[in-house]
């Protein structure tokens, strides 16, 4: 359980670092087990230390420490009943805010969309911290591991937190580079990945990377 919270709070912290959020703004979790460790509500990360650790059970029960957990629980606990997911990162990503403000679904600018399932929808508009914000998320994320959301951010799940980050972080960079693409100046439109050409690539996706072998080589 320590170090599940160690890894929690140095990826909120990472998130401030890279400029994915501002302040106390989005929020980290890990599920360990039917328990939840998440960030709380209105600490700066940078003050959070061990003995600081938030857990709850998956009604949202508190079993383990003295602050209250984020306002968002809501939306963690709902993507952890209805999905594989082990670690959660939510963020206000400029770009990509700037990004569920404009459409409906990225435009499939990059290929490694298909890292998060394929296009990435944008969640409807619904007050931070409720049930409907939650649905909304949900519904956004069918097929799916990453969303935006309306006016909002970003919510992107994974089986660890180190993932979930990195494809936080791709999420982000994809809504910038179709916001640069859009510049009048740069021609007629950007270009876009067909339903195919994802899938082809998702294919690829799953040998991607380095691959546990018995001997060293």
């Amino acid at each position: 359980m320590e170090r599940a919270w160690s890894d929690v709070v140095d990826t909120a912290r990472r998130t401030v670092a890279d400029g994915l959020v501002v302040g106390t703004s989005g929020n980290v979790s890990a599920r360990v087990g039917d328990l939840v460790l998440v960030t709380p509500t209105g600490v700066p990360y940078d003050r959070l230390g061990p003995d600081d650790a938030v857990a709850v059970d998956l009604t949202g029960r508190q079993v383990r420490g003295r602050l209250r957990p984020t306002s968002e629980l809501p939306m963690h606990l709902a993507v952890y009943r209805q999905t594989p997911a082990r670690a959660i990162v939510h963020t206000h990503a400029p770009h990509a805010t700037a990004v569920s403000t404009l459409v409906d679904e990225l435009p499939a600018i990059h290929y490694m969309a298909a890292a998060m399932g394929g296009r990435i929808r944008v969640a409807g508009y619904a007050r931070y911290g409720s049930q409907e914000l939650a649905a909304a998320v949900l519904d956004a994320l069918r097929d799916r591991s990453g969303c935006l959301l309306r006016n909002h951010g970003t919510l992107v799940h994974a089986d660890t937190l180190d993932r979930a980050f990195d494809h936080t972080a791709q999420l982000e960079w994809m809504c910038r580079v179709w916001l640069l693409s859009r510049d009048p100046s740069a021609g007629p439109g950007p270009h876009t990945l067909s339903t195919g050409e994802l899938n082809e690539v998702a294919d690829q996706l799953r040998g991607y990377g380095q691959r546990p072998t018995d001997e060293p080589e």
